[in-house]
């Protein structure tokens, strides 16, 4: 993977594959020939495979992994082939987080994604869609939906959350949405699944202040970066723009809320949002 604007090029989990494919090949000193033989397949269709054009079948990324010692990663990576699909300038980012190992993210005004209840997420869509259909808003949740199971089995990535207190105040959905919401992220904390810190409206200016922050890492990839605007997302591995992506959230986190004392401030604003609902 190299740095890039996934606004200005929007990549297909099938090209997001192909390009793994094509860099571990690389890597390992291999042309597309040599796969090929190794795989019993064509050169061809090895180059099929690396542009996004074909899907390699399950056996096929099978013997990608043990060609090119993957252990496992092009059968992992290709379970999240043919999903319910993410909006362009998330899709890369969408499918690396499936293979992550370690997400730590910093939410300037909203319930991270893969923490979202359904109506919250429902509020959500439909805040930012006033005039779509159902259908269209059911789809969107779904999706939404479908991202939380990453954080379900053994095999789940750890997660590190820091959440602007803005998260905490905007009532979305109202009242009765938002205490769900809040005890669903409360639960998420106090069973260890994911390390939750409020950053406090006291701390005032702080490096992460204009942007949320994804940042993702794995057992044999490089670290990955995520920021997003408004329609608009950037997905970078570039080492110096990671490195600095990482410098603001470590500065955050200094600043933020003890975990505990977190889910404490969590935990009497969803009594105050049950009280406004009464």
């Amino acid at each position: 993977m190299t740095g890039r604007s996934v606004s200005q090029d929007p990549q297909s989990g099938e090209e997001f594959y192909g390009a793994e494919l094509r860099r571990r090949r690389e890597a390992a000193g291999l042309t597309q020939a040599d796969v090929g033989d190794r795989v019993v397949c064509s050169p061809s269709l090895i180059a099929h495979f690396e542009a996004g054009r074909r899907t390699p079948s399950l056996e096929d990324a099978q013997r990608l992994d043990a060609v090119l010692g993957t252990d496992g990663f092009f059968v992992r990576m290709r379970r999240t082939l043919g999903r319910i699909r993410f909006a362009g300038h998330f899709e890369a980012a969408a499918e690396a987080e499936q293979l992550a190992t370690f997400i730590e993210e910093y939410a300037v005004s909203l319930v991270p994604g893969i923490l979202q209840t359904e109506r919250y997420a429902r509020a959500v869509y439909r805040g930012f869609q006033p005039h779509a259909a159902t259908e269209s808003i059911d789809k969107e949740v779904a999706s939404r939906l479908e991202r939380t199971h990453i954080l379900d089995g053994p095999d789940a990535p750890r997660m590190w959350a820091i959440l602007n207190e803005n998260v905490i105040r905007a009532v979305v959905g109202g009242p009765d949405v938002m205490a769900e919401q809040l005890r669903h992220v409360m639960a998420l904390g106090r069973s260890g699944r994911v390390l939750i810190q409020v950053l406090p409206y006291g701390v005032g200016a702080h490096a992460t202040m204009n942007s949320m922050l994804s940042l993702m890492r794995f057992a044999d990839a490089p670290d990955l970066a995520y920021v997003e605007g408004l329609h608009t997302g950037v997905l970078t591995d570039d080492p110096l723009l990671v490195r600095r992506y990482r410098d603001a959230y470590d500065l955050a986190r200094a600043a933020a809320l003890p975990p505990e004392v977190s889910l404490e401030l969590l935990e009497s604003a969803a009594e105050d949002y049950n009280h406004a609902r009464s």
